[in-house]
């Protein structure tokens, strides 16, 4: 049986890609990160789940090593505001990090994959267990975008591709083809939260244009699918309903919806038009 390590942020995606991988026939070595990793991990069946700091990038090679893994998974948020955090890197993080000329998501991942490929272990495309939760092309809902949502869809995607070409933040927010919210270091959630949180300062009824939100998510020009893919999932669209989001639109076969159709049952039910273009 062959061993496949993963890497495992927050949220949902670890603990789907470790059922993906065990249900493929792998046994599973699980580098769960004490900063971001659900404790829940320990109950899926996984191998061995070794609890590992953010720091700590010589110990997970060393650990890997001992496992005898030579293909692995990176799954889940890293918070990108960690690397402000009182985390204190090993000699091996700290000489990487002070190699970096930025240290946006695709610089710091691509530079850890990098001294993981150079120890034996390659990481893969983290979509490749879960293709079948990829978005696909198409109105996904009930509902088809209004004629203003597509509107507001044609900008924002313009917008974000600006921003995700610089790897700031690749969800942006928009109403009546204006950009409310841009992410960037906050999060898909927090940055829905604050253009909802903005229109809720605004007193009385929209007379002259609508402060329904359309929220638009792309990935980046150049997106590596071993790291860093767009997700969204049933947390998408509570988070849309607390800030009035009637829409959301995806890049098709670039986008995992985490917890399959029943994201789509619950924008049915909220109202919210899910739209994925092909890229």
């Amino acid at each position: 049986m062959s061993k496949l390590g993963l890497i495992a942020g927050n949220g949902k995606f670890p603990f789907l890609v470790l059922e993906a991988a065990k249900a493929r026939g792998y046994e599973v070595v699980v580098a769960a990160i004490k900063e971001e990793t659900f404790p829940e991990i320990e109950k899926h069946g996984a191998l061995a789940v070794h609890w590992l700091s953010l720091g700590e990038l010589s110990r997970l090679i060393d650990t890997f090593r001992r496992e005898g893994i030579t293909e692995a998974v990176m799954a889940g948020q890293v918070k990108h505001k960690q690397i402000f955090s009182s985390i204190r890197p090993d000699w091996k993080l700290a000489k990487l990090l002070m190699s970096l000329a930025t240290r946006n998501t695709d610089a710091l991942i691509g530079a850890v994959a990098k001294v993981l490929a150079d120890e034996g272990i390659h990481l893969m495309n983290s979509t490749a267990l879960l293709e079948p939760l990829l978005a696909k092309p198409g109105v996904l809902t009930r509902r088809a975008p209004t004629d203003q949502e597509q509107t507001n869809i044609t900008y924002g995607r313009a917008v974000a591709q600006h921003v995700a070409r610089f790897d700031i933040g690749q969800t942006v927010v928009i109403a009546e083809a204006a950009c409310v919210a841009i992410e960037a270091m906050e999060g898909t959630d927090a940055a829905i939260l604050r253009a909802g949180e903005l229109m809720a300062t605004l007193r009385g009824e929209a007379s002259t244009f609508s402060r329904a939100l359309t929220v638009v998510k792309v990935a980046k020009p150049k997106q590596d699918m071993r790291f860093d893919v767009p997700v969204v999932g049933l947390y998408t669209i509570e988070t849309m309903k607390r800030a009035g989001a009637s829409c959301l639109a995806l890049e098709a076969q670039r986008c995992l919806v985490l917890d399959g159709d029943a994201v789509y049952r619950a924008a049915d039910e909220a109202g919210i038009a899910i739209v994925a273009d092909p890229v």
